[in-house]
């Protein structure tokens, strides 16, 4: 039973579902999340969703970054276990 099935997705509300992150230089996630999950230290290159590409370096296991991404570049992201939250 879910509680809360009444109220509305907002940004600020826990994510309702999830996907593995595989990154690509040129392919765009299936779906724009709000926030994506690292899973082992690392970098991660994200092309974010208003079109600027960033570097979160150093990003350490078990952080939620609360960015809205497009993508998620292979080249200088070396983080693994990368799960998109939407």
């Amino acid at each position: 039973m879910d509680k809360f099935s009444d109220y509305p997705t907002s940004l600020t509300a826990p994510a309702r579902d999830g996907a593995a992150v595989v990154p690509d230089d040129a392919a765009n996630l299936a779906v724009l999340p709000r926030a994506l999950f690292v899973g082992q230290t690392g970098h991660v290159a994200a092309r974010l969703a208003g079109g600027q590409t960033v570097l979160f370096q150093n990003v350490q296991a078990g952080t939620i970054l609360p960015v809205r991404v497009s993508g998620v570049n292979a080249t200088g992201t070396s983080a693994a276990g990368i799960v998109a939250l939407w």
